[in-house]
């Protein structure tokens, strides 16, 4: 795995060095920088301050760390910020560049992770191009003395999660992979009720199934349940790893007591990832069922056109007969001979749709 490799390399980290703040392409703080904050002991100090300031103020110190959150930058804004803190270029290029895979990196004194965000899409009623899962990505540098958080996407503001670590300072004093639990937690926490919502939705298709009138679901709404699905599940599914690498690898830059937290936001991720399957199999076996209900439907149809072909084919067969033209034929010259037929005909066609009827083909 390139995790792997990049572990027993250990890829240098690029020293940091002074940042020409005079020059607004260079700057660490641009249009993106949504708050930098410096937390002393899990408080809040009163204030926000320039990066360049608050980093320096935390390593003069040797206390806190500062937590800087950006929204979407460019790759003029979020260089600046890259020799700030010393972060490597490959994760720099990551940060900016959104749709990445959840990941977790090791760069020397850095960790980089990647976390996709999911957001249920409210809709009053499911269709074959209904937009049900939206994603978006966080992605975390965590350093000794430093949490930068890159948000890409219209949803998953972290501001009320600020607010809500903020009020446990206990636990904001651990430091800087205490914010990254925070997130992870609020990420995973996210899944299950997108999951959960989505599973209304595949109960409601479920019915329209097997409903008694026909139109109800369609194969495209089921297939755009499982495209909505799949996308859920690549956000899910490739966050196991990083997760159990963050509670069970023993690592300067997370907290002891912060991996047993981790263990926690692991089980939830795995709660969502059965659910998930399990929906994924749910609307497998719906398919299958709509598919059948189809072909029991194609079959009724296909009975009771042939039942109505029979029928025809009996007043068809007799005029057929008497349309030949021969001067010598059975009660041709019968006075009674053309109501007779008409009889014989309308009799026998009674009689076919009656047995049809009575057999459930009409």
């Amino acid at each position: 795995m390139i995790h792997d490799l990049r572990q027993a390399v250990r890829i240098p980290s690029v020293r940091p060095r002074a940042v020409d703040l005079s020059h607004p392409a260079r700057s660490p703080l641009g249009n993106s920088v949504v708050n930098c904050v410096v937390y002393v002991d899990g408080v809040r100090q009163v204030g926000d301050c320039p990066a360049q300031e608050a980093i320096e103020r935390v390593r003069k110190t040797g206390h806190g760390f500062v937590w800087i959150g950006l929204h979407e930058p460019t790759q003029d804004e979020f260089s600046g910020m890259g020799e700030l803190f010393g972060l490597h270029p490959l994760a720099m290029e990551d940060a900016v560049d959104a749709h990445q895979r959840p990941k977790l990196e090791r760069y020397d004194d850095t960790l980089f992770t990647v976390l996709k965000t999911v957001t249920y899409v409210e809709h009053d009623q499911l269709t074959a191009t209904s937009e049900v899962v939206d994603t978006g990505e966080v992605m975390v540098f965590t350093g000794p003395d430093f949490v930068i958080t890159v948000r890409h996407g219209g949803h998953g503001s972290l501001g009320p999660l600020r607010e809500s670590i903020e009020s446990m300072p206990g636990h904001l004093a651990k430091g800087p992979s205490a914010v990254l639990h925070a997130i992870a937690d609020h990420v995973v926490d996210d899944y299950l009720a997108v999951t959960a919502a989505v599973q209304n939705d595949i109960d409601a298709v479920e019915s329209d199934v097997f409903s008694d009138h026909r139109g109800g679901a369609d194969a495209g709404r089921i297939y755009q349940l499982k495209r909505e699905l799949l996308q859920l599940k690549h956000a899910v599914v490739p966050l196991d790893r990083p997760l159990q690498l963050l509670a069970e690898q023993s690592t300067q830059l997370v907290d002891a007591d912060i991996r047993k937290y981790f263990r926690d936001v692991a089980d939830h991720l795995a709660r969502a990832n059965e659910h998930i399957t399990a929906c994924d199999e749910l609307l497998n076996s719906i398919l299958q069922a709509n598919i059948a209900q189809v072909t029991m439907s194609q079959n009724e149809d296909m009975r009771k056109i042939s039942a109505w072909v029979a029928i025809i084919a009996v007043p068809t067969m007799v005029c057929g007969v008497y349309g030949m033209n021969f001067d010598y034929m059975p009660e041709l010259r019968w006075t009674y001979g053309y109501p007779l037929v008409l009889a014989v005909m309308a009799g026998a066609c009674f009689l076919m749709h009656r047995g049809f009827r009575r057999n459930g083909w009409l």
